[in-house]
């Protein structure tokens, strides 16, 4: 299991050669998912962060 994981980490952030339009396709759409799972992980966070600074600010 530890393996499968530092091996997807270090693939994550490899350029990969690409040889068509569809290769370049696949990659390009595996980084925009990655991006989305950030945002989706990270934006909640953040408007916690936000609404909770507020509360302690006013009162």
């Amino acid at each position: 299991m530890i393996d499968w994981v530092l091996s997807f980490f270090q693939t994550v952030g490899q350029v990969q050669e690409v040889h068509t339009v569809v290769d370049y396709y696949g990659y390009i759409k595996g980084l925009e998912y990655l991006i989305c799972v950030g945002f989706f992980v990270g934006f909640p966070i953040f408007w916690r962060y936000i609404n909770s600074s507020d509360k302690h600010a006013a009162g």
